[in-house]
């Protein structure tokens, strides 16, 4: 069983920034797709952002130039740099993973095996 932890969530003002992360620990195989995800109260889980270990990444359209994702493959970790937040952003904010990529980096929830706890973002206006 694969174990993410997710770190990095807060509180910040519209506008501000915060940087989550993502540590993959008891894998010793490589996590060909991962993403994060995010559920505000209430609503579905959507994606936010997913990359691949070629670089191949893809966003949602309500984060697109204000999100950044990234990842080392070698550690099995990955980033989400987040920009401009915006108060719809509030959300438990997910790691995802899975050995496989299917039909490339989409969105999709249950195109991943592996999830973390999450971490809670919350942007005030």
């Amino acid at each position: 069983q694969v174990e993410l932890v997710e770190s990095g969530g807060g509180s910040v003002q519209t506008g501000g920034s915060l940087t989550l992360s993502c540590a993959a620990a008891e894998v010793d195989y490589r996590l060909n797709c991962m993403g994060w995800f995010r559920q505000a109260p209430g609503k579905e889980r959507e994606g936010v952002a997913a990359i691949s270990t070629r670089g191949v990444s893809r966003y949602g359209d309500y984060v697109k130039g204000r999100f950044t994702i990234a990842r080392s493959n070698a550690k099995n970790t990955m980033t989400l740099q987040m920009n401009s937040l915006k108060p719809e952003d509030t959300a438990m904010y997910y790691c995802a993973a899975n050995p496989e990529c299917y039909g490339g980096t989409r969105l999709i929830p249950s195109d991943y095996d592996f999830w973390g706890q999450g971490t809670l973002v919350t942007v005030s206006s």
